[in-house]
C-alpha cells in the first residue's frame, strides 16, 4: 500500500471523497484483472468470487461519487490514481493458477484488512471534521467487509491440501 503526494492533515472533504472512489476503483479494476486470469486458468469458482468483489467494489465507488457529486457538483478533482497504489486492491501476487474459491477469499480478506490499515494509519493526521467523519466511517465499513468475507470462508470445505508447487511443472531439459 502506498501513498504519494496526501497531506492527510490538510485534506479537504472533496479531495478526501475522491482519493475514497479512486481506491473503490483500482479495487475493482484488480478484482476484474483476476477474475479474467481465473478464467484463463480454468477455475470459475475463483473467478465468480473476483467477479462479485468487482461488482461490491464498483457499487461502494458509485456511491462515493453520487455523495460527492450532490456536496461539490463538477468542482474538478485533485485527487489522481498516481496518488494511491494498492490501498484496497489485492495484492497483485495474490492470484494463483488453479486458486480456490477459499484462496479467492482470503485474498480479498487481506484486501479489506490492508483497506483498514489505511484509514486507521491516516485518521490521527486529520484535522477536517468531515474528512475525520468519512475515514471513520470507510474504517469501519471495512471491519464490515472484512466480517463479510470471513463469513463466507467459513461456509467453504477446507482446501485440497495441495499447494501452488503442487502444478509447477518440473524443468525440462532442452
Amino acid at each position: 500500500m502506498a501513498t504519494r503526494g496526501i497531506d492527510f492533515s490538510s485534506l479537504s472533504l472533496v479531495n478526501a471523497l475522491d482519493l475514497a472512489v479512486l481506491i473503490e476503483e483500482e479495487a475493482q479494476e484488480r478484482y476484474e484483472e483476476f477474475a479474467a486470469q481465473m478464467e484463463q486458468h480454468r477455475t470459475p469458482e475463483a473467478a465468480a468470487f473476483f467477479r462479485l468483489m468487482a461488482a461490491n467494489e464498483a457499487k461502494h465507488g458509485e456511491e462515493l461519487a453520487a455523495r460527492r457529486r450532490k456536496l461539490f457538483g463538477d468542482a474538478p478533482r485533485m485527487a489522481t490514481r498516481a496518488m494511491i497504489f494498492d490501498v484496497e486492491a489485492p495484492d497483485y501476487d495474490a492470484a494463483r493458477a488453479f486458486m480456490s474459491p477459499r484462496q479467492a477469499m482470503k485474498a480479498a480478506l487481506a484486501s479489506e484488512v490492508k483497506a483498514h490499515a489505511f484509514f486507521v494509519a491516516a485518521l490521527p493526521s486529520i484535522e477536517d471534521d468531515g474528512v475525520r467523519a468519512l475515514f471513520t466511517e470507510l474504517r469501519d465499513e471495512e471491519t464490515h467487509h472484512q466480517n463479510l468475507v470471513k463469513a463466507e470462508l467459513a461456509k467453504l470445505p477446507p482446501d485440497s491440501g495441495l499447494s501452488d508447487e503442487d502444478f509447477v511443472d518440473e524443468p525440462a531439459p532442452q
